[in-house]
């Protein structure tokens, strides 16, 4: 299986999104923002954390003008898989790959610390390693968390079972709790918090190690 993580001007979890693909089995490619194509049997994108270009506009706004995002796009709308971690979320929410926003958390603060998530839905190949219901522990950083939409949208979200995490205890003001979202062929997953910090004991818990072993399971059966 091949992923490909994609590198902008600020981004600091770029290495540590592609050592987590690479523990579960995958071939890696680093991708700069001002490549128009991905690799050739791209399977998975991976959009890291971090400041892409200093935040400036809106969190993940320029990224998602970027040379490279035209590419996930097309990749995303012929059924590739995608995962944008945080700043990733914030990206592909800009894109319109997924709905709604990421506004400044509700206390005006930067929150850096583990939080608890709940699995709010296991058909995905995303979170299909875990239990409905299980909590896990995952590290969050960021200071535009804030998940926001229209009621339509939060409507639609929860009755087409696309919300994939929730926050066990809000850190943010995100509405309805979530902390990651689908997309309609559930084939892209946006969370703010960051799985590719907790597959291993020396970052305090395993709990990211799941997601990226069944997006690895789920392609190998494609």
């Amino acid at each position: 299986m091949k992923a490909a993580v994609i590198t902008f001007p600020g981004s600091n979890c770029d290495r540590d999104l592609a050592v987590a693909f690479e523990a579960a089995g995958a071939e890696v490619t680093r991708v700069w923002h001002k490549d128009a194509t991905l690799p050739e049997g791209t399977d998975v994108v991976g959009i890291p954390g971090g400041f892409s270009f200093g935040d400036y506009l809106r969190c993940g706004a320029i990224a998602a003008r970027s040379p490279v995002a035209d590419a996930v796009r097309a990749h995303a709308q012929r059924g590739g898989y995608v995962l944008g971690v945080c700043n990733g979320f914030q990206v592909l929410v800009e894109t319109g790959l997924l709905p709604g926003v990421l506004m400044r958390n509700a206390g005006l603060k930067f929150i850096c610390k583990p939080v608890t998530l709940e699995v709010a839905t296991t058909d995905s190949a995303f979170t299909r390693g875990y239990v409905a219901g299980q909590h896990l522990v995952i590290p969050v950083a960021h200071h535009d968390g804030n998940y926001q939409a229209d009621a339509d949208t939060l409507t639609r979200l929860q009755a087409e079972d696309r919300v994939a995490f929730r926050y066990a205890q809000n850190p943010n003001g995100s509405m309805g709790d979530i902390a990651g979202i689908l997309s309609e062929n559930r084939r892209v997953l946006g969370m703010m918090p960051h799985p590719e910090r907790a597959i291993s004991a020396q970052h305090g818990g395993t709990d990211g190690v799941a997601l990226f072993d069944g997006l690895m399971g789920a392609l190998a059966l494609t």
